[in-house]
Formats: structure tokens, C-alpha cells, sequence
């Protein structure tokens, strides 16, 4: 019998590989097709009105700068092969996947009771309050909660949840507003970015269409003289057929982060206007990058309306830069690395970023960690790092991950580790087991070697408050007053406000090593986060994360869509199985929507 098996195992193994590369060619080929085909291909696939509607509201508001000449999206092959993310996972015990479940239905759980909450208290407005059980309205009144849960409601298999919310954000009407002025960037990675991903999960041609709608809507926020957008736009002006500029003054994450979205927008419909409209941004971007006073990086303030890009002399990866960064290996990611620029301008920022803002404090413990501060230049070449610490800064772990795994860059594998680890650190370090929003700490004299030294530390804290460095019994009553742990010299900003970037950063640093002690890490910032958040209804953010118990917490009735679309999204997934949302396969927005990555290579 065994020889009959052989027999016949041949003609099968040569039947499968010959099955294999049909099946791999036709991927590439359906591939390529998605990145060159146009609207008119597309239309053989969904409904034409799915993808353009020139009756749509946004669509008749009259055009006073036209693209004269539009950019094409990219075909052909990428100049390079892109490296694997994910890392090859080892052997899971019996014990040890009934524990990973147990805390994957523990942040089910937790997401299911503030799924419950808004759909009784705030459904179809933006945020529910998790302790009043009011509802808010903050960015647009379009249901911001819902569309940024659609894909989480996918992914933890609610599916009957999410097929009630896409029939209700089917609704959702974008003509009008709750608020006269709407922050372009953020409705882009909420909405676009949330409707774009729930359609790549799901194939629900009703979420392409809100999402073509919400591109139709923002494209008008482009209608300027230079085709710069503006970042906090009237719509009212807008609708009324004024003329429009750009504002003098943007933040660089604002009008560099909407990349990721608009492009992914024009892959799936074939229409290149999204594409062409946030691709000349970049292009400018880079072509200022290394004329800024810190080559490589870009200031955190712009002058979209000059395209001045260079003037301000703040760099940071943190708030208000953040995603611009972010976004660089990512757009390799999504776009199979056929537009090989955003590879070139994120080495060069990286290389910058790692030399300059990086920095290893002095803690207790010694531990051999980095956190990422601000730089400021000044006349001559001079610069300073100030040795501030941001919860939303965190994201720098896992972005330095997914470029240095991506580009098999192993300086950016090194610093993403003592990132990563540097919010664990900070996490367990604080009183309640969470970080706070903003915080400083003592710089190392060496990234070397770095003991511990009380009396510097005291020196440092003193400094920070402005006071004789040696007035060593000042600094006494500082640290109680102020609350600080050990290794912390002030902590401006006390609150979490239920942000995702740490879990983010860790969630990415386990797919891409597969050390299991992040589990544990994980599961330890979730207890800690529950204890001190949780209210009757939903999760609130906290006021002070310094105080000595979680009972002595005051929630400040507020819940972020964050928390739903990112934060509890990040802690289901890093407890999943590795293929649930593969980093290889989807690449995440700034908002942790996942879109499905382009891949001609295979």
C-alpha cells in the first residue's frame, strides 16, 4: 500500500504546485489590475454609482482651482522585494492558548459593554459619555463612535452588530454638519480610514460608497490656489461657493497624514484625483526635507499657503507631528513599494530622529530604554533636547518596527525595542500601572552606561522647576507634592484620556518578534487600564494617573471613538491568533484601521 501511495502522490504534488502557480499568478495579476484599473474597469465590478456620483451634494459644489494636470497612480513592478513583518511564531502550549483566550474574552468583553452603552445612550452621535450617559458631538455628528468600531465589530466577529451599523452609517447624511468648522485630518483617518477598512474586511459595497462620499467631501477642502488643503475647514464657506486658501499656518501632521487614506481610496475605486491630491503634498515635503534647520525631519508647524515647510524650528515625533512620520513605511507597506520616495524620505527621517530626539533616561533600574523628545534649533546650528516624555509618542516603537522589518533596517529594529520597552517601563512605574499624557525625565550622560544617581536626579527635577539645583531639600518636598516616582522629574500633564499608542506599539512589537513576555506586558497595562477606567456603563478617561489608588481616580466622563476603534482593537488583537489582521497582508492607519496591502511581488 505504502508503494501505491507514492504512486500516486506524484501526480498530485505535481497537480497542487501546478494549482499553486495558477493561483499565484492570477493574485499578481488581480494585483496589478487593482492599482492600474480605472473607474470605467472598475465599474464591471460594483455598482458605477458606488464609485462616482456626479449628482452627489459634494460633487456639484463648483470647482475654482481645477487639476490641470492629474498625477497617475503607479504600475509596473516595485524597484525592490519587501521583507516579511510578521515573525515566524514558535509553538504554542495547551496552557498557554487557554490563557491568551481567556484575556482575548476578557477585552471582548470589556469592548462588548461600551458597545452596548453607546448604542443605548449615543447611537449615531459621535461619543457616548461613560458616566453621565449623555452623548457628544465633537467631530461632525456623523457617528464618529460607530464608523470607527465598524471594522472592530468585524474583526471580533460581531457580526450581527456590525451589519446593524453598517444599515445605520448607510444613513449617515455628510452633506451637513454639526459643527461649522471640521478638522479635516481627523475626519480623513476616522471616517475615510474607518469606512475604507470595513469595506477591505468586509466587501460591503454600501461602506465604499460612504467612503467615496467622505472623499468627496474632503477633495473640496483642496480646492486652493496650490492645491494645499485646509486642515480646519468652513464647510459653510465651502457650500456657499466661496473661494478658498490654504492657511498660512497648519500643523505638519495635519496636512502630511492624509497619504494612507486617500490613496487606498483611489486604489479601490481606480478614480487617481485622491491619489494625485495628497501625493503633492508629499512631493513638496520632500522636496524641503533636507533644506528644514534639523535635515530630515520636518518642523512641527507649516505654511501650506507659501509651502514654506522649513521655517519653525520644533521637531518632534510626538503630537502634532506624529503621523507624517508614521505614514512613511507605511505607504511602502500599502502600495507594494511602488513609490519608492516614501522609502527614501522615511531612512532619512529616521536617521535624524534616532541621532537627535532619542534619548536614554536615568531610571532606578537601569534598564537600557529610550523615550523620544522634542529638539528645538536655534540660530548657528545649535540645538537642545528637551527630555519631555508623550504617551502618543509611543507609536514610534512600532512605526521604527514595521520600516526597519519592511527595509530589514536593523538600527530601527534596535531603537524600536528600547521604545517599546521604554512604555512598558514607563507604565509600571507609575502608581497606577498607566502612563500619564505628558511627563520628563533625567537624560543618561551615556547611552552606554547609565547608573543610577539620586542626587542627579534630584538636581534634574529642581532644574525642571526652576530652582538652585543644590537645594537638595527642595527637591523633598517636590517629589511629594508633585507625586513623582523615582526617574520622573515632572509629570505637566497627569491624565489618560484611554489612548492606544503604547498596546499599539507593543501589539506590533510581538508580530514582529513573537516574544511572548509582551503578552504579559499587554495583559498587565489592560488590568491596569480596566481598574481605574471603568465605570458602570463603558471606560472614562482619568484626570490624574499619579494618585495612589485607582479608587482615588476622578473619571472626567469622557470616551474617545479612539478607544473602541484603537485602543481595545490593539489588546484583542495582540491576544489573537498571528494571522488575525496580518501585518504582512494589512497595514494599519494612524487610527488602527487596517487596509489591505498591495502585493506585486508575489
Amino acid at each position: 500500500m505504502l508503494a501505491v501511495k507514492r504512486r500516486l502522490g506524484l501526480p498530485l504534488c505535481l497537480g497542487f504546485f501546478i494549482l499553486y502557480l495558477i493561483f499565484n499568478l492570477r493574485s499578481r495579476e488581480s494585483d496589478e489590475r487593482l492599482w492600474s484599473a480605472t473607474a470605467a474597469q472598475q465599474e464591471s465590478l460594483v455598482d458605477p454609482k458606488v464609485l462616482h456620483d456626479d449628482d452627489y451634494f459634494w460633487r456639484r459644489i463648483p470647482t475654482h482651482y481645477p487639476v490641470r494636470s492629474m498625477k497617475s497612480l503607479p504600475t509596473g513592478r516595485p524597484p525592490r522585494t519587501l521583507h516579511p513583518i510578521q515573525a515566524e511564531f514558535a509553538y504554542e502550549t495547551k496552557g498557554d492558548r487557554q490563557r491568551r483566550l481567556r484575556r482575548q474574552s476578557a477585552v471582548k468583553a470589556a469592548f462588548q459593554r461600551c458597545w452596548r452603552a453607546y448604542a443605548a445612550h449615543a447611537w449615531l452621535q459621535d461619543e457616548v459619555a461613560p458616566v453621565s450617559g449623555s452623548a457628544k458631538n465633537h467631530f461632525g455628528g456623523w457617528g464618529a463612535t460607530l464608523v470607527d468600531s465598524l471594522d472592530t465589530l468585524w474583526i471580533m466577529d460581531m457580526k450581527d452588530e456590525f451589519d446593524e451599523a453598517v444599515a445605520a452609517a448607510a444613513n449617515i447624511s455628510f452633506e451637513t454638519s454639526s459643527l461649522t468648522e471640521i478638522n479635516a485630518f481627523e475626519t480623513t483617518i476616522r471616517y475615510l480610514g474607518g469606512f475604507l477598512a470595513a469595506y477591505d474586511l468586509s466587501k460591503d459595497e454600501r461602506l465604499l460608497q460612504k467612503a467615496r462620499e467622505v472623499g468627496d467631501m474632503l477633495y473640496v477642502s483642496f480646492d486652493t490656489p496650490n492645491r494645499m488643503p485646509i486642515s480646519r475647514w468652513n464647510l459653510d464657506n465651502a457650500v456657499s461657493g466661496e473661494k478658498q486658501s490654504a492657511p498660512q499656518l497648519a500643523l505638519v501632521a495635519e496636512i502630511g497624514s492624509l497619504c494612507m487614506e486617500f490613496t487606498r481610496l483611489s486604489m479601490v475605486t481606480g478614480d487617481p484625483k485622491w491619489f494625485d491630491a495628497t501625493e503633492r503634498i508629499m512631493l513638496a515635503l520632500k522636496e524641503q526635507q533636507m533644506k528644514t534647520q534639523l535635515p530630515g525631519l520636518w518642523p512641527i508647524s507649516v505654511n501650506p499657503r507659501e509651502m514654506k515647510f522649513t521655517e519653525d524650528n520644533t521637531y518632534s515625533l510626538g503630537a502634532m507631528a506624529d503621523s507624517v512620520f508614521e505614514y512613511l513605511p507605511k505607504m511602502v507597506a500599502l502600495t507594494g513599494g511602488l513609490l519608492p520616495h516614501y522609502e527614501e524620505m522615511y531612512k532619512k527621517a529616521m536617521e535624524t530622529a534616532i541621532r537627535f530626539n532619542m534619548f536614554r533616561p536615568m531610571v532606578p533600574d537601569e534598564a537600557d530604554i529610550l523615550i523620544s523628545g522634542i529638539v528645538r534649533t536655534s540660530e548657528g546650528g545649535k540645538y537642545t533636547v528637551e527630555t519631555q516624555g508623550q504617551h502618543l509618542v509611543c507609536f514610534a516603537g512600532g512605526m521604527l518596527a514595521v520600516g526597519g522589518r519592511l527595509l530589514n533596517e536593523t538600527e530601527h529594529l534596535v531603537a524600536a525595542k528600547k521604545l517599546v520597552d521604554g512604555c512598558i517601563w514607563t507604565y509600571k512605574n507609575m502608581p497606577l500601572g498607566i502612563m500619564p499624557e505628558i511627563f520628563w525625565m533625567a537624560p543618561c550622560e551615556s547611552d552606554a552606561h547609565c547608573p543610577w544617581d539620586e542626587r542627579k536626579w534630584k538636581q534634574a527635577l529642581l532644574a525642571r522647576a526652576g530652582l538652585n539645583p543644590d537645594d537638595l531639600d527642595s527637591a523633598a518636598y517636590i517629589i511629594k507634592d508633585r507625586r513623582l516616582p523615582l526617574g520622573f522629574t515632572d509629570i505637566p500633564d497627569r491624565r489618560y484620556i484611554l489612548r492606544p499608542e503604547a498596546i499599539e506599539s507593543v501589539f506590533i512589537m510581538y508580530r514582529t518578534t513573537g516574544d511572548t513576555k509582551l503578552l504579559d506586558s499587554a495583559w498587565d497595562m489592560f488590568e491596569a487600564i480596566q481598574a481605574s477606567t471603568k465605570t458602570d456603563m463603558a471606560n472614562s478617561a482619568v484626570a490624574d494617573v499619579t494618585v495612589a489608588s485607582s479608587t482615588d481616580t476622578q473619571q472626567t466622563d469622557s470616551m474617545e471613538s479612539f478607544w473602541m476603534g484603537e485602543t481595545l482593537k490593539y489588546f484583542y488583537l495582540i491576544f489573537s491568533e498571528p494571522d488575525l489582521i496580518s501585518l504582512d497582508e494589512w497595514v494599519f492607519n494612524t487610527e488602527a484601521h487596517p487596509f489591505r496591502r498591495l502585493n506585486p511581488q508575489r
